[in-house]
């Protein structure tokens, strides 16, 4: 499974706290910690843990958390050498804060990752030739991601295109995605239609199908995911946990949803797959070192699957 990954790194920097502050208000947190991440980073180590052969592509500051992101990158055995450095701008960082719930709210500076552009792929083309599927999300400059897509649909690559951080997208780049996969946010924000119910999620996947997108996957947190397409609408339930710090979860189920396709899974499979690997991620700390692995995820799908057998 050849999995391409162009996308954004960010060093997180994590602060738990009892609640989030209201607007003029300091409050004391409980715990500080740094992770590297950044929702390109994050995708390609949940593909690389979960068995695919996962390039990574993009840039980082020549500094000490580039440094830093590259080795936790190479340990996960993602080839890194169509990685480039910037000496002019920091690598990008993430501020996060993790409420007592497990909820966060994020705040991202990309730097180094807005100073990739367009003629930089010219050097990876061959390599999105190849992929057995394309990982895209909003971290880059959107040319550089529109690019991206442009040259997988000449070359009929599947793309997955996660729109985070959200923001409006052109209609054109609709038609050319195999699999967009918006939380329900950035469903909201790419439609206009306010969700407060699952026939909400699916107006709002309808509205984006005929924009063009082959499949609409719709992720609801431990409601699930919803897709939608040509055949209809389906409902993938998700899976209880309990929840310790939502970070990264989406970007491991994005990363679960391209294992489970490049690897043959029917859609629906791939999501309930996905779900796995997603829910797994909110039970332990921090962006990467919260993915979890294959074994980890088929054991937890075993066991669940047993549970509601016996019950």
């Amino acid at each position: 499974m050849n999995i391409l990954v162009i996308g954004s790194f960010m060093m997180d920097l994590v602060v738990r706290t009892p609640r989030a502050p209201q607007k003029g208000e300091t409050i004391i947190g409980t715990h500080f910690s740094r992770y590297p991440g950044g929702k390109g980073a994050n995708q390609a180590v949940s593909a690389a843990r979960l068995g695919g052969d996962v390039t990574m592509v993009g840039m980082l500051g020549n500094d000490s958390f580039g440094d830093d992101i590259l080795e936790e990158l190479q340990i996960n055995q993602i080839n890194t050498k169509f990685i480039l450095r910037d000496n002019t701008s920091s690598t990008g960082i993430g501020l996060v804060t993790v409420e007592e719930d497990g909820n966060n709210r994020i705040v991202i500076v990309p730097s180094a990752n807005l100073n990739y552009r367009p003629t930089d792929l010219v050097n990876v083309e061959s390599l999105i030739e190849k992929a057995d599927i394309l990982l895209v999300q909003l971290e880059m400059d959107i040319s550089v991601t529109e690019e991206a897509i442009s040259c997988a649909k000449q070359y009929g690559v599947p793309v997955i295109l996660n729109p985070a951080p959200g923001r409006k997208l052109e209609d054109h780049l609709f038609e050319k995605v195999t699999y967009l996969t918006p939380n329900e946010t950035e469903a909201e924000l790419l439609t206009g239609i306010k969700i407060n119910s699952i026939e909400d999620v699916k107006e709002a996947g309808n509205v984006l199908l005929s924009k063009g997108v082959e499949n609409v996957v719709i992720t609801m947190a431990d409601k699930g995911a919803l897709i939608v397409n040509q055949l209809g609408s389906y409902h993938v339930p998700g899976y209880p946990v309990d929840i310790k710090d939502t970070v990264a979860a989406g970007d491991a189920f994005n990363g679960g949803l391209a294992i489970g396709v490049a690897s043959g899974k029917s859609l629906k499979d791939a999501i309930h797959f996905a779900n796995a690997v997603g829910a797994l991620t909110v039970t332990k700390e921090g962006a990467i070192p919260s993915v979890p692995y294959l074994n980890e995820v088929q054991e937890f799908i075993k066991k669940f699957e047993a549970s509601n057998k016996v019950n």
